[in-house]
């Protein structure tokens, strides 16, 4: 079975096991609106059903909700294997 960081992240807080702050959405805008009440300060993250993500530029930081937006727009375009 495969599932998406976020899903296992669900499972295990369902147990009581700490996960840290996060929110998935599909949109820049949504990346946005999330980064802010979480601080600014993220990490943009495809969810795909492959490793290496982070090599190949789907592991992004970003220091504001206005480049969360950006990070996630480019992320978003991008094809990962």
């Amino acid at each position: 079975m495969k599932i998406h960081e976020f899903q296992a992240k669900r499972i295990l807080a369902s147990h009581g096991i700490p996960v840290p702050k996060g929110e998935v959405t599909d949109t820049p805008a949504g990346a946005r609106g999330i980064a802010g009440p979480l601080g600014g300060h993220v990490v943009v993250k495809a969810q795909i059903h492959a490793g290496g993500r982070g090599k190949g530029g789907g592991v992004r930081m970003a220091r504001s909700p206005e480049e969360a937006e950006r990070v996630a727009s480019q992320i978003l375009g991008m094809m990962l294997k």
